[in-house]
């Protein structure tokens, strides 16, 4: 990998839709490595560039090198340019280029080297598309994988704060997928380092608009169901009751945890409801899975919401009516429930 980005004079990188704080880390950490290798050259002609399919929360973009993000909905045509010229191309907390939506197919069409970071599932093989790949899914986060990969070339306080960042976000804070004491360790690193703990949480928890504490509170009172004889819990919106609380990107992170917190609830599933866009006929349901202990629900995800993920967290969608992914839900969760 290293060689490769010596030989790059154009890195772009990728990560997912809708990026959470696992994908924004783990992106922006290569930039910042990738970005002092190519400066430490002092080649005016090359670059390094962060491009995501669509925009990421508001609580994420204080986030050291943030404000270079090209946004692909933004600047379709600058980001089409600049995915032709790359000469290498990383992709970090996803292994389909699916998941980057119209950008896939920009990215297959380049012949140049990609080089994958990531912690799920494979969901095809790699057939040879991929140069180099890091897929590690027992790993807790892509940015732990990062961290791995970059440890021995010395950790500045921006990549140790993005790292940190993707580690506590993709482990609810340290709450599932966080067993290997070895984390722990990589935390004590990124604080020698510089990342200011305290002050990344208070960043990314407590920065929440009035809307989205309304939104949270109508989530749980009027649309939470529970079902008590399988411990579970399901939560549903609707995009006119997004649209009521003037939802914006980022405004659900977290909500699928919350039932998680009753006693006698350990799996939880949470449905958005996005409006078709223009060409697509039916709108997309977005689904969440989350689960405590040994109860997976990533194999529900794969199997039923053409998702996947890891034991206890994981996610998948349906393209048709939220009624029609509630009735799927009811009829299929009994099969995949560990009581």
């Amino acid at each position: 990998m290293k060689e490769l980005i010596n030989n790059a004079q154009h890195i772009v990188i990728f990560t997912h839709m809708a990026p959470d704080g696992d994908a924004m880390g783990s992106a922006l950490a290569m930039w910042h490595w990738c970005k002092s290798k190519v400066e430490s050259r002092k080649s005016k002609d090359e670059s390094v560039t962060v491009i995501v399919p669509n925009a990421f929360p508001a609580f994420l973009g204080w986030m050291p090198g943030a404000e270079e993000i090209r946004i692909y909905e933004q600047k379709a045509q600058e980001c089409d340019r600049l995915i032709a010229e790359a000469d290498l191309i990383i992709c970090t907390d996803f292994n389909d280029p699916k998941r980057i939506g119209p950008m896939g197919e920009k990215m297959i069409a380049n012949p140049c080297p990609k080089v994958l970071i990531d912690h799920h599932l494979m969901d095809r093989p790699v057939d040879g598309f991929w140069t180099e790949v890091h897929s590690h899914p027992e790993a807790s986060s892509a940015c732990e994988i990062v961290y791995r990969l970059l440890t021995n070339e010395g950790l500045t306080e921006e990549i140790a704060t993005c790292l940190y960042t993707g580690l506590m976000t993709d482990t609810g804070n340290f709450s599932y997928n966080s067993k290997n004491p070895e984390i722990y360790e990589m935390v004590a690193s990124l604080l020698r380092a510089g990342a200011k703990k305290d002050e990344i949480y208070d960043r990314v928890f407590n920065q929440y608009s009035t809307d989205r504490m309304r939104l949270t509170g109508y989530a749980l009172y009027r649309k939470m169901r529970i079902f008590p004889e399988h411990h579970l819990a399901l939560i549903t919106l609707t995009a006119s009751e997004l649209e009521q609380y003037h939802y914006k990107q980022g405004d659900c992170e977290g909500l699928v945890n919350m039932p998680l917190q009753i006693g006698d609830v350990f799996y939880s599933v949470f449905m958005r409801e996005e409006r078709p866009k223009p060409g697509t006929p039916k709108p997309r349901i977005r689904i969440s899975f989350r689960s405590q202990g040994d109860r997976p629900v990533n194999i529900w995800a794969s199997e039923v919401f053409h998702g996947g993920g890891h034991m206890n967290a994981s996610g998948g969608e349906l393209f048709g009516s939220l009624e029609q992914a509630v009735k799927l839900f009811e009829n299929t969760y009994k099969n995949y429930l560990k009581q």
